[in-house]
């Protein structure tokens, strides 16, 4: 039997499930409960490319790029070129700035070597403990490696909390959400509204649509998930680690209602596994 989470007693946390399934909301309760951080892919890649573009670089990232090895030229010789754009910067950020933009930019799929470069780096600042993960790790390889990472540092990982939606409810779901600019809060126009119906409640920013919330990006994403994260989850629950699964879809989307729903399954993790289907 598995131990029980308990405050003062957690190193790290993964949220994992579908996008939009619902896994904010239950984010959001375990950071208020147990005092953890958010650490989101997202996030962490916005953050590089701001690196990067802050330095106003006014050439061509492909430059940077060699096709034929299929891989970026060596650090060295692109911190000569940029060396008069840095002006105190940290050269390692903008670096994986850039290998971040090359993807992105291109509309390529980021390697699993670059995303964990990016993940490492901002885990390092948080002393790789006290963190909600959120979207990584997306595939088996970014599994393995955040485990790895983990074992290196005498670090936890004390459990995945999965937040199991089908892809029909996701679909109506993923519509309705709206974003938050600024401080990247999310809302829903129906279960978890915007303040006079377009402002965050946070921090008073209107809110946005994503531009990826359409039904034919979200249906490419739950295939991606198929594909690539199940077998993640799989492997993180061959490593021992706390599996959770948790129901992203109640009859009443109230906090109060996600709350519950989280720490029922928490405090009985035994029966919770057979209280939704996981895959």
């Amino acid at each position: 039997m598995k131990q029980r989470l308990k405050k003062g007693d957690i190193d790290n946390i993964l949220v994992m499930g579908k996008s939009g399934a619902g896994k904010q909301p239950r984010i959001d309760v375990l950071i208020a409960e147990f005092g953890l951080e958010q650490l989101s892919t997202g996030d962490i890649f916005r953050s590089y490319l701001k690196a990067f573009d802050e330095i106003g670089f006014d050439g061509n990232i492909l430059d940077f790029f060699n096709t034929e090895t299929d891989d970026f030229i060596s650090s060295e010789i692109i911190e000569q070129q940029l060396k008069t754009y840095l002006s105190g910067r940290k050269f390692k950020d903008v670096l994986l700035g850039l290998k971040a933009k090359y993807y992105v930019s291109n509309g390529l799929f980021v390697p699993d070597s670059v995303t964990n470069d990016l993940f490492l780096s901002s885990f390092k600042k948080s002393d790789y403990r006290g963190i909600v993960l959120d979207g990584y790790p997306r595939t088996i390889d970014q599994a393995k490696f955040l485990v790895t990472v983990a074992e290196k540092k005498n670090r936890k990982i004390d459990a995945i909390i999965h937040v199991v939606n089908d892809d029909e409810t996701i679909l109506n779901r993923v519509t309705g959400r709206r974003v938050c600019p600024n401080c990247h809060k999310v809302f829903h126009m129906k279960y978890k509204p915007l303040k006079d119906g377009k402002y965050c409640t946070n921090c008073g920013t209107e809110a946005i649509t994503r531009i990826d919330d359409t039904q034919e990006k979200v249906l490419s994403r739950l295939k991606e998930y198929r594909e690539k994260t199940q077998s993640a989850i799989q492997y993180l629950i061959s490593c021992d680690i706390q599996y959770i699964p948790v129901p992203g879809n109640l009859p009443e989307l109230t906090d109060e209602a996600v709350k519950n729903s989280v720490f029922a399954a928490i405090e009985n993790p035994e029966e919770s596994i057979f209280s939704v289907e996981p895959f």
